[in-house]
Parts: structure tokens; C-alpha cells; sequence
């Protein structure tokens, strides 16, 4: 395994639409045992392909204290949103921001696993919440997107600040 490379804000990269997996292979499982292992490696929650430069549909999340509830979703679309939240969100893409996002309390996802297999996953709260901003990196959406232009302003310029900063120390 290793520990891929994640793209930041505001590499274009991370605007691209992911294309659907065709092929699963051996390839597809190790690729997505890397993100696993890259995810944890940053201290993240969930990560999609596109924020490692692969624009395939495949997002992995544990949201679990010990790390051991991976779920992995391919191709993964949304069949049914209820409800609404306010979630603090923060994006690997977006290191060391976080702001509040609303979305669907809950969410039905047909999936298919590393397998080719196809299921369907519902999610609640916190965790719908992390589907839902993964599925966003595959269309090429960030979570500031939904923001209102001030607020991104704020953000980014938090960002900007936060990278000046790191790159003197």
C-alpha cells in the first residue's frame, strides 16, 4: 500500500468529473486499499478519487474512533435525500478549514463494491453528511461551493493565510 498524493484547493483538478469504474480488478483493490491508507494517513473521515488526481467514481469513508468501519462505494448515485441538517464540515482538500453546510439528513446510495457487486447503503447524520460531500469531489464540487460568496471569500482568504504561513515556519 501507500500513501497517495492529495490535491488542494485551488488546483483545477479538483473541478473534474470523475467517469464511471468499468473494470474491477486486482488494480481497483489496491487502489482503493491506497486510499484507505492515505485517508488515515491525513487524519480524514472520507476521500474521494478526484482528490488524489484519479477522476473515477470511488469515494471511501470510516468515520469509526478505531478505524475499522471502512465502507467503500463505486459508482455510488443517490436515490433518495430526506430531511435537512446543519453539518461543520472540513475537506483534506481544504486543510485546517471548516464551515457549516446544509445538506439531506438522510441519504439512499446505490453502490456497487470493489467486486463489481451492486447494494444499497443508507446513511444518517454525520455519515450522510460524508457521502454526500464525497459524492460532490466525483462532480467536481467543493463544499465551499455551497457557501455564500462572502463567506467562501473569508474561507479562502483563512486559507491563503493558513498556507503563507506554513510555508515560513
Amino acid at each position: 500500500m501507500s500513501v497517495l498524493s492529495i490535491l488542494e484547493f485551488p488546483d483545477p483538478r479538483l473541478r473534474t468529473r470523475a467517469a464511471p469504474v468499468s473494470v474491477f480488478d486486482a488494480n481497483l483493490k489496491q487502489f482503493v486499499a491506497d486510499m484507505f491508507e492515505t485517508m488515515y494517513a491525513a487524519n480524514g473521515v472520507g476521500l474521494a478519487a478526484t482528490q488524489v488526481n484519479v477522476h473515477q467514481r470511488v469515494l471511501v469513508i470510516d468515520m469509526s474512533e478505531e478505524r475499522n468501519q471502512p465502507l467503500v462505494l463505486i459508482n455510488a448515485e443517490i436515490v433518495a435525500k430526506d430531511g435537512a441538517q446543519v453539518y461543520q464540515e472540513g475537506c483534506l482538500s481544504f486543510p485546517g478549514l471548516y464551515a457549516d453546510v446544509t445538506r439531506a439528513l438522510k441519504v439512499k446510495v446505490k453502490a456497487q463494491d470493489p467486486d463489481g457487486k451492486d447494494f444499497v447503503y443508507e446513511a444518517e447524520g454525520p455519515l450522510a453528511v460524508a457521502v454526500q460531500h464525497e459524492m460532490d469531489h466525483l462532480e467536481g464540487k467543493v463544499f465551499v461551493d455551497y457557501l455564500s460568496p462572502l463567506k467562501r471569500s473569508l474561507l479562502l482568504k483563512r486559507l491563503e493565510k493558513h498556507r503563507k504561513q506554513a510555508a515560513s515556519a
